[in-house]
This record gives C-alpha cells, structure tokens and sequence, in this order.
C-alpha cells in the first residue's frame, strides 16, 4: 500500500502497466553492448561537428559495420542531446525582373549517365554580425559535388562569373556541358553568357515557380546553413571564407554522406560511376514525342522517319536563345498551297 492507494490503482491512475512500474523500479544496467553503441554514436556525432541527423548516423554505423535500426538512433541521439540544429526560414535571393534573353529548360529533359554533362548555379545569402554576404555555387548534377564557389559582398555578376571560372578551370568540361540556373540577372548578363559560349556550354534556365530542377543546389544551401553557418559565429568575411572552403572542399565533397548517392560522398560516387559508366553522354528527350536524343552530337535514331522534325533535335539550339518552332498550320508550303485552294 501507498498512502491509501495500491500499486494497481496507482498504475490505473498513471496509464502504465504494473509491469513497467515494476521494471522502472528494478532498472538494469546497460549492456556493454549499449555502451559501445551509445559511444560510436557520439563519435561520429563530434566527427562532423553536430552536422549529421539521426539518418546519416545510421548510414555511417552501418559502413563501420555495426547493425543497428535507425529507431534506436534517433532514441539515443534524443536521450544525449545530439540532435542536428533544424534550419531556418527561406529568403529568396532571385533578380528575374529583366530584360536579358532566358534560355529554353534543358536540365528538365536530360536523363544523366556520368559527370560533366550538366551544372547547376544558385546564388545564396549569408547574414554575418554586420553585413550580409553572398555565396555562389555551381554543383555537378550527377554527383551533387561543389565544382565551383565564389563568396563575395556583392550580388553584381562577378560573383556569378568568378565561381563559374572557379568550376571550368578544375573540371575543364568538354564541349556540349548543359548549364542551368534560375532566371537571375547574373546568369543572363551578356559577360556570363559570353563565358558559356567561349567554352561551348549550353545556358539552360528554369521558368517561373518551377524550381524542381535547381533543387540539388537549394539542397546543398540549406546542408550548408544548418550545418556549418548556424552551428558558428564568424568576426568577417575572411574568416567565413576559410571555414566555406573548409566545409565545402575537405568535408562535404570529400567525407560527407549523401542520401541521394547512396549515402556515399560525391567524390567516391564519381569514383565509382568512373569505373562503372560506359555511355557517350547524357540523354535528352523532348515533349512532341518519345524518341531519345543524345547530348554529345550523335545523330538521333530515326532522322528519317515521317514523325521526326529536325527542329526538335537538342543540337538544334543555338547559344543565342531558342524560339519555339511554327506550328504545321504555319509552314510556307501548307500555306502556299491553302491559298491556291482558295484561288
């Protein structure tokens, strides 16, 4: 008896069962097998700076070749304290309000088979103590690795153009690399351009409220927010640009897991898709019908059949722009002779 009340009514009361008040009140010991996995867990947590959820720990005790539920993880993970920092709310950093040519969707139509074959551009801010600084970045859409990055005060065009010099010096694409951004005046300013074309890349743009092409790299900024910018303080821009390249260069392309890859970092997804990848290039199909065309300048399959028309082929697109081709209706012969039925 407890005062006037019996264990039983005082389960009742409390909605737990006499056998859990029992084992609360007899609790065991851990096992030394609870010990050495609450102790890897803490590990890998100060490995990578509280940057990893309970997800990516899984994945990593599963490499080290410890089986474990991710349940477990996240219990543990909650229990020490050792939950990732949560991100915070979007700002939207796009200057679309232009007059600059914006180039046709390439990147939605692409069906990738190895590295090189498409980039993808964003520009993000970074609020500091004093000032708001800007980073521009430019990932590979195959591997999700950071080919190029610029960090600058300013949201002129240099900063743009500095990180996609930043991207083709060390990568040197070959010609026919597919280039997509948003619609920001940066992207579509005239020395930009003028960079893609001297190294034959194709500029590829998204349209109004379809972001889902850019995502990779909208992905890779809130990584970086919530795992390095939030987690640190920094007296300046100097001393954030040492963290970034530690961050970007030593940690996220080289050791970080991804979920997308396979929970693998991009640089060993393109070791491994360089040993593995045999094709010529990417795929790129269109919406008038279902046939595939290659990215590197083959000749489509089919060129002669009655339903191909050779303005639909990817080589078609010039680096000036692209304007959609006439209806049928409109063709010069199908009006010629229309108005000699009409005569």
């Amino acid at each position: 008896m407890q005062g006037s009340l019996s264990i039983e009514r005082m389960c009742q009361l409390g909605q737990v069962s006499r056998a859990t008040f029992y084992r609360w009140l007899k609790p065991n010991p851990p096992t030394e097998d609870d010990m050495e996995v609450r102790s890897a867990i803490q590990r890998i947590v100060l490995e990578h700076r509280r940057r990893y959820g309970y997800r990516r720990v899984t994945a990593e005790l599963r490499k080290r070749g410890q089986v474990i539920n991710h349940k477990r993880v996240a219990r543990i993970m909650r229990e020490d304290n050792l939950l990732a920092a949560q991100p915070r709310a979007f700002v939207v950093t796009t200057d679309s309000d232009h007059e600059l040519e914006v180039y046709l969707n390439l990147a939605g139509r692409m069906e990738l088979t190895g590295v090189n074959q498409l980039w993808v551009a964003d520009i993000t801010y970074i609020r500091l103590k004093n000032e708001f600084v800007y980073l521009a970045v430019i990932l590979d859409g195959y591997s999700r690795k950071v080919v190029g990055w610029a960090l600058d005060r300013t949201l002129a065009a240099r900063l743009a153009i500095e990180a996609l010099t930043h991207a083709i010096t060390h990568r040197q694409p070959s010609p026919g690399l597919v280039h997509h951004s948003d619609r920001g005046v940066q992207y579509a300013s005239g020395n930009y351009v003028a960079i893609l074309e001297k190294h034959h890349i194709l500029p590829s743009m998204s349209r109004p409220a379809n972001p889902y092409d850019n995502a990779s790299c909208e992905s890779f900024f809130k990584t970086l927010k919530r795992e390095e910018i939030y987690a640190n303080s920094y007296t300046d821009i100097d001393h954030l640009r040492a963290n970034m390249e530690e961050f970007i260069e030593r940690y996220y392309n080289s050791c970080r897991l991804h979920s997308a890859l396979g929970y693998r970092s991009p640089e060993e997804f393109e070791r491994v898709a360089l040993i593995q990848t045999t094709s010529l290039g990417a795929t790129m199909s269109f919406w008038r019908h279902e046939k595939i065309y290659r990215s590197d300048n083959e000749k489509p399959a089919h060129a002669g059949s009655s339903d191909h028309r050779f303005d639909e082929s990817s080589v078609g697109y010039s680096l000036a722009g692209w304007s959609p081709p006439e209806p049928a209706s409109a063709l010069p012969t199908e009006k010629y002779s229309e108005q000699n039925e009409a005569v």
